[in-house]
C-alpha cells in the first residue's frame, strides 16, 4: 500500500525494491512455507500421541513463529509508504542524511539513510536511523546547512548540522 508521506506518523517509509521484496517475502510465507508447516504438522499428528511427540510441538512452535512473522509483515506492509521523496535538500525519510557535530570539520560527516529499521537489509554500508530516533526527529524538516540541537542519550544536549539530504536509490 502506498500512501502520502504526511498522512501519518505510522507510516514506515521503504525502497520501492524494499517494499516488492518485503511483499515477496510474505507471499511466501502465507502461501509454500505455511503449507510445509502443515504438512508437518499432519505428518506429525498422524505418528500418534501428541503429548510426547516432540516433532508434532516443534512444528506447531515453528508454526506460532510463522503467523507472528506473517502478520508483522502484514503491518509493515499495511503502512508502507514507497513514495520517492523529493530531491529538496529537506531532510525527510527516505533521504540518505550527511551530518556533522558542531564543531567538527566537514570530514567527519556522519552519513544515514532516514528510515524504518525494516529498511536496515536494503541500505547496503547506510546506518539507517528511525524518525522517532533522537537524531531522526531533530533533523527532520531540516534543511541543508540548518544547524538543529537534540538531548542525546546521557541528557546533553547534541548539535548537528546538516550537510547533504537526498532520495535513497535502489
Amino acid at each position: 500500500m502506498t500512501q502520502s508521506t504526511e498522512s501519518s506518523a505510522a507510516t514506515i517509509w521503504l525502497s520501492r525494491g524494499a517494499l516488492d521484496k518485503l511483499t515477496a517475502e510474505l507471499e511466501y510465507l502465507k502461501g509454500p512455507r505455511r503449507q510445509e508447516i502443515v504438512g508437518a504438522i499432519s505428518a506429525a499428528r498422524d505418528e500418534g500421541d501428541l503429548k510426547e511427540n516432540g516433532g508434532y510441538h516443534a512444528a506447531r512452535e515453528e508454526q506460532g513463529k510463522l503467523e507472528g512473522e506473517i502478520a508483522k509483515l502484514e503491518q509493515v506492509l499495511t503502512k508502507a509508504d514507497s513514495t520517492v521523496p523529493a530531491d529538496d535538500g529537506v531532510v525527510a525519510p527516505g533521504k540518505v542524511v550527511t551530518y556533522k557535530f558542531d564543531g567538527d570539520d566537514d570530514d567527519e560527516a556522519e552519513t544515514f539513510l532516514l528510515a524504518s529499521i525494516e529498511m536496515k537489509p536494503y541500505a547496503g554500508d547506510l546506518d539507517v536511523f528511525s524518525p522517532q530516533a533522537p537524531v531522526g526527529a531533530a533533523l527532520t524538516g531540516a534543511k541543508v546547512g540548518d544547524t538543529v540541537e537534540f538531548e542525546g542519550p546521557t541528557g546533553r544536549t547534541i548539535k548537528v548540522q546538516v550537510l547533504k539530504a537526498v532520495p535513497f536509490e535502489d
